[in-house]
């Protein structure tokens, strides 16, 4: 039987498990993938703690972990058109991704490049898709300056760059342990800790034309202090209620196949690397979650599942 890596119930690490389960079947307009690579995100974890979005449910368990793969079509459903066996593509499960198979709904699915490997397609329908939003929602001009908090993790990384091949001048927020990773790919480092605000007005003297929180709470809050009249914040980690009276709003998630496609052509064009810092193979699951849940983690973690 097909191996999935599961949670059994809402809870931390000691819920997890790699199971066997029964192949999932395609829908209508859905398509079963052979995983080859599945991306970690820190939503990951979150959801087995609890965390659920406006107007989901409980959901069932075993749940299987993951938002974000990339593998080869098996089969697909009724009234699916497009996409043919055999074909490489990448997307978002509607039924988990650390898994040997999943299902995608066509609408969240694109088809593979050539060019682009599976562990690099697998870190996009999420971490990367999220960036390209959110960046396209500032809308900010070239040699405008944006403040990316929490600008190490996936997320983080692939807005930089996006940011930065649009001809923006970012600033980035984090670790000290990341700040090499940053200032290569253009980046003003900010080191996070206690003062940060002020090491940001002191890099941004003529101010922020655009905030791109990545962190939430009291950092989220610390950020809205630097905001002028005007200057847009958006995060990607607190919800609509809780950004709207520091003057944010919640980054619009576009969910669309187009996306997908864009951020693809980014990485192929050679804009935009995944920058991939650790990879597991199923069996090693929840280390690689761990690496997430850890907060330390450089760039973006994926498992790769083997053929």
């Amino acid at each position: 039987m097909p191996k999935a890596y599961v949670f059994t119930r809402n809870g931390g690490p000691e819920t997890e498990a790699l199971i066997d389960v029964d192949r999932p079947e395609p829908g209508p307009e859905h398509l079963l993938v052979a995983v080859r690579a599945a991306g970690v995100n820190p939503v990951d974890y979150k959801i087995r703690n609890g965390y659920r979005r406006p107007g989901e449910d409980g959901g069932t368990f075993p749940a299987v972990f993951g938002g974000e793969v990339s593998g080869v079509v098996v089969e697909t459903g009724e009234s699916v058109t497009g996409f043919a066996a055999g074909q490489e593509v990448f997307g978002a499960p509607d039924s988990g991704g650390y898994a040997e198979f999943a299902v995608l709904p066509q609408s969240l699915a694109a088809h593979k490049p050539a060019a682009l490997s599976f562990t690099d397609a697998a870190t996009l329908p999420v971490a990367a898709a999220t960036a390209y939003d959110g960046v396209h929602q500032l809308g900010l001009a070239p040699g405008a300056t944006l403040l990316i908090t929490g600008a190490g993790g996936g997320v983080g990384v692939a807005a930089t760059q996006i940011a930065r091949a649009g001809g923006v001048r970012v600033i980035g927020l984090a670790s000290e342990g990341k700040k090499d990773l940053l200032t290569s790919l253009g980046a003003v480092h900010v080191a996070s800790g206690p003062g940060w605000p002020e090491r940001v007005r002191a890099a941004a003297p003529d101010g922020l034309d655009g905030i791109y929180d990545l962190v939430g709470g009291e950092v989220f809050a610390e950020a809205a202090t630097l905001a002028g009249d005007g200057t847009p914040l958006i995060s990607a980690t607190v919800r609509p209620e809780e950004a709207e009276p520091h003057g944010g709003a919640r980054v619009e998630r576009a969910r669309t196949a187009a996306v997908l496609e864009a951020v693809a052509d980014l990485v192929v064009k050679g804009d935009l690397d995944p920058q991939v810092g650790a990879r597991f193979p199923l069996e090693r699951a929840g280390e690689a979650l761990r690496e997430v849940e850890s907060g330390h983690a450089r760039g973006k973690v994926v498992i790769e599942v083997s053929e």
